[in-house]
């Protein structure tokens, strides 16, 4: 199949990395997986046994008239430790490597279906200034994009940080979030290549 490259002419893409099917359920599992992934999951909570003190009785069993209590921890005092404390633990999904490629490519393919996919022969600025990069994106009608490289320019990367609906990644730091949150995907015609060593 054919990609169409701003300004320049059409290159030949592999079918497999750019023509697929979207399978949403695939996409769906690998972005989860992704989300899951970036998880701290430290949060931590004291129960009765954590929380300092308590080791003493507060009164003893019989003839105070009060009600029976065995330590001033139990989770029904103030102070006291937490019934069902939140406990660390680890978020991550397995996702096999044949499963995200599968997604990637599926994300890929979706991207040229609905238009959102602009292939470009080239793409730097010449000094890390987010006006000129602003400007050209301007130019060309782009205003929430996430511009894909084989390698991340310096200049470029500078340019585009402090643009709240900018992006910039290179190949290897795509991923299936990134890949769907921008109305565009800017690509250049080298990172094409790449995706089709790296997936098909």
């Amino acid at each position: 199949m054919q990609l169409n490259v701003n300004d320049a002419q059409a290159i030949e893409v592999s079918e497999l990395t750019f023509g697929g099917e979207f399978n949403e359920t695939l996409v769906h599992q690998a972005v989860v997986a992704y989300m899951a992934g970036g998880r701290q999951g430290s949060k931590q909570q004291k129960t009765r046994s954590d929380v300092r003190g308590g080791g003493k009785r507060p009164w003893r069993q019989k003839g105070t008239g009060r009600a029976r209590a065995g330590t001033i921890r139990s989770p029904i005092w103030r102070g006291g430790g937490t019934t069902f404390a939140a406990r660390p633990q680890d978020h991550t999904q397995k996702l096999n490597k044949k499963m995200y490629r599968a997604a990637l490519r599926s994300i890929l393919a979706e991207l040229v279906r609905t238009d959102r996919l602009v292939v470009v022969q080239d793409f730097a600025v010449e000094a890390p200034k987010t006006k000129d990069l602003l400007n050209k994106l301007t130019g060309m009608g782009l205003t929430d994009v996430l511009i894909v490289s084989d390698a991340v320019d310096q200049n470029l990367y500078l340019a585009a940080r402090n643009l709240p609906h900018v992006d910039v990644r290179d190949v290897q730091g795509s991923d299936p979030v990134s890949l769907i949150a921008y109305d565009k995907v800017l690509i250049t015609v080298s990172a094409v290549k790449k995706f089709e060593e790296l997936l098909g």
